[in-house]
């Protein structure tokens, strides 16, 4: 089974939104298959990110695991909270 988060998605449709506090990642594609991250540790999201520092956000990689230690799930595909939920 292929990436079913590899296309990258536009940031208005997310496939998921995680927040902590003024933080807000929206989840745009990740590197690897939902399965797989579990084993790395280094595995990356392509995210835009907002916040108090940056309140028109950027664009960038973050590691997945930071956003699900961190973050709470506030929205997603349902899709995504098959894998993720």
């Amino acid at each position: 089974m292929p990436n079913p988060f590899k296309k990258t998605v536009d940031k208005e449709q997310p496939y998921a939104v995680y927040t902590n506090g003024d933080f807000f990642w929206k989840v745009l594609s990740t590197s690897h298959m939902p399965a797989s991250e579990r084993k790395n540790s280094y595995a990356r999201w392509f995210c835009f990110v907002t916040s108090s520092m940056c309140p028109d956000g950027e664009y960038g990689d973050t590691y997945a695991a930071d956003v699900q230690q961190y973050g709470r799930l506030v929205q997603c595909t349902p899709e995504w909270q098959d894998h993720y939920g």
